[in-house]
């Protein structure tokens, strides 16, 4: 290079300032080789340098765990070239295969904790336990291809792999926990649902079979006597009993209403556009109905789909002034979606806090695995939209007995 550039003995600078100019130019040169170096030694597969930097970035995602273990055991594959690498999670006493990589279309199931040590897991090579704060998380296993051994680099990597992982692996733990805890309070919450309907339907059959029933017999009876008063010429009596006769056909209205409100036998017998509409005419405000369903529902979500639109309804009688609202029924992509839209005066969702009636659509709706939306801003209306996950749609039958019965 002395010999190329004109740089003298005491030009100390300048020769510093050449030789960096020759490593920046070679660097390329370098990286290159060593990348055709890493090829020879581990294939067309990353280092296990690259597969640690590449596993140590993507755990540190943790938005999405489970979509961290698969490219965690993707990488753990690749770096080491195993057939099929594994992390395995601790679950309820088992290990449990998380995440799998490698090209193996090897099946594997639960594997039951003994003690406090690790199981055999079948065909693993290599397996190393994943611990948080002392406590036993998960597992990561390597499952080699035939011919090939265990390297010390591939010990050194799932070791450093499971320091790594130990984190994501507890958290990963705790959303399964969680999610099971969810799904019971879920569950409960349908099950405590479920007996209210249940004590619903039965006291709208009381007042029907009982309550009711005499008050019709009590009206039948003053007519009698008011008819055998007209003939015995006692008219004041006649009029008093026709008086009598009067209020208790406003008590048998107002006790049809009440068992109604309890659980209207229309939803029973003939289904959720009939209940609707039969609510929509008695309703404060005026309401369409659009039905774009041909089938019956099971009884639980015809149940909340009802309740939560009356619901709708009354909140927008009684805190949006609404004149006129529209419900619509939808069924789109396995749920039946209920929408209901009035013109009130609206409001805003986000600083609004929401009161009963909206909290029990909420309650009513999460528990039967579904949503409940609101769209609304001051001056512009509320619409209101459930939509209940379908497991069962029932055909529709004009014969109420059939229907009760597959119900």
């Amino acid at each position: 290079l002395g010999r190329l550039l004109p740089i003298g003995e005491n030009d100390l600078g300048l020769a510093i300032a050449a030789t960096a100019l020759v490593a920046v130019a070679f660097e390329p040169v370098r990286v290159r080789v060593q990348h055709w170096a890493n090829r020879r030694v581990y294939g067309r597969r990353a280092t296990p340098y690259e597969a640690l930097a590449a596993m140590t970035a993507r755990l540190g995602d943790s938005a999405d765990p489970g979509a961290a273990l698969d490219e965690a055991a993707r990488l753990l594959a690749e770096g080491t070239g195993a057939a099929q690498a594994v992390i395995w999670l601790v679950q309820e006493g088992s290990l449990v295969p998380r995440a799998t990589g490698g090209g193996s279309e090897t099946e594997l199931g639960s594997v039951p904790l003994l003690g406090a040590g690790l199981p055999d897991l079948p065909g693993a090579d290599l397996v190393e336990a994943v611990r948080h704060d002392g406590e036993l998380v998960g597992a990561l296993s390597l499952t080699k291809r035939a011919g090939e051994g265990v390297s010390t680099a591939d010990r050194r990597l799932v070791e450093e792999l499971a320091g790594q992982a130990a984190l994501l692996l507890a958290n990963t733990r705790l959303r399964a926990k969680l999610s099971d805890r969810l799904e019971e309070l879920r569950a409960s919450r349908r099950r405590m649902l479920a007996a209210q309907d249940r004590a619903r339907r039965a006291l709208e059959r009381d007042l029907h079979d009982g309550a009711q029933q005499e008050l019709v017999a009590l009206k039948v009876k003053l007519g009698l006597a008011r008819t055998i008063a007209n003939r015995e010429g006692a008219t004041e009596l006649a009029a008093t009993l026709a008086e009598t006769a009067t209020v208790a056909d406003q008590a048998v209205d107002t006790l049809r209403d009440v068992a109604r409100g309890i659980y209207p036998p229309l939803l029973e017998s003939e289904g959720l556009p009939a209940a609707l509409s039969a609510q929509a005419r008695r309703a404060d405000l005026s309401v369409t109905v659009l039905d774009r369903v041909s089938q019956r529902y099971p009884r639980e979500v015809e149940a909340t789909a009802y309740f939560c639109a009356v619901e709708a309804l009354n909140n927008a009688v009684r805190h949006a002034r609404a004149g006129h609202a529209h419900i619509e029924l939808d069924d789109t992509a396995g749920s039946l979606v209920v929408t209901v839209t009035d013109d009130g005066d609206g409001f805003d969702p986000e600083c609004t806090s929401r009161g009963a009636g909206l909290e029990h659509m909420t309650d009513r709706s999460d528990a039967a695995g579904g949503t409940l939306t609101i769209a609304s801003r001051p001056g512009h209306g509320t619409t209101i939209t459930i939509a209940l996950p379908v497991t069962i749609a029932l055909p529709v039958t004009s014969d109420p007995a059939l229907a009760g019965a597959s119900r």
